[in-house]
């Protein structure tokens, strides 16, 4: 399992939402190109970054922050927030993204999602985020009323690099991650799952690499606020989702 150490932006710098909330933020650094060189540093496979004002507005805000992240680099990239259209994808990967996520658009409009896998082979994965199996879209604002479960289905076979699966309700509380809506996921499709949401602990990690559906375990887990807080080290949590 693949440790994605999680770099949200907001008007350019580092950020924390507690649960997706837009008034509950917690500023961690101006200089996400710093923070993605540190990540790399201590031996993480991947960065994650996400575009909070996109995931809002659907306007590409931090695209200059994510093309400097990129070039400071030499680990993949992996984004997602506001990616509503191939244009935005295509602006994402033109700035040396490897990899984007397809949240709200992929909720409402899933042919997006096949148009995108059919030109960007193995570099297109879907973001999930619900409430329980609620699933939430427009930087979690709206509830889609779509089932979790039904919609990890409805992307099996599409071409789809990978699932990014977050409970909303343990994002950035640091209170341990859902086992059991992963497991339901893990057991629903064939897809590769990432976990994100709740992560607080290095026990957390250890849980999530050790999660078995049959022959299914997941792919990744994304850390963000544990990292920042000082819970543990990238390099320790790379140890942890290794064993």
């Amino acid at each position: 399992m693949d440790l994605y150490p999680a770099i949200d932006l907001r008007d350019g710098r580092c950020v924390r939402l507690l649960r997706g909330d837009y008034d509950a933020e917690t500023v961690y650094g101006d200089d996400p190109v710093a923070m993605a060189r540190g990540f790399e540093a201590a031996g993480s496979p991947w960065v994650h970054v996400v575009d909070l004002d996109a995931a809002r507005s659907g306007e590409a805000a931090n695209l200059a922050a994510i093309s400097a992240i990129c070039a400071a680099v030499a680990v993949p990239v992996q984004s997602g927030g506001g990616v509503r259209s191939v244009e935005a994808a295509e602006r994402l990967f033109g700035v040396g993204v490897t990899r984007v996520v397809v949240g709200t658009a992929a909720v409402q409009r899933p042919a997006l999602v096949d148009e995108l896998c059919a030109r960007f082979p193995s570099r297109v994965a879907v973001g999930l985020d619900a409430r329980g199996r609620d699933i939430a879209v427009k930087g979690w604002t709206e509830s889609s009323g779509l089932d979790l479960l039904e919609l990890a289905l409805r992307f099996d076979g599409a071409g789809v690099a990978a699932l990014v699966v977050t409970e909303i309700g343990r994002d950035g509380t640091m209170d341990g991650p859902d086992l059991a809506q992963l497991g339901d996921v893990l057991g629903a499709c064939s897809l590769e799952v990432i976990a994100s949401g709740g992560v607080g602990s290095l026990d957390d990690l250890r849980a999530l690499a050790g999660l078995r559906i049959g022959s299914r375990a997941l792919s990744g887990a994304i850390a963000g606020r544990a990292i920042y807080e000082g819970r543990f080290s990238v390099a320790e949590g790379v140890a942890a989702c290794s064993r």
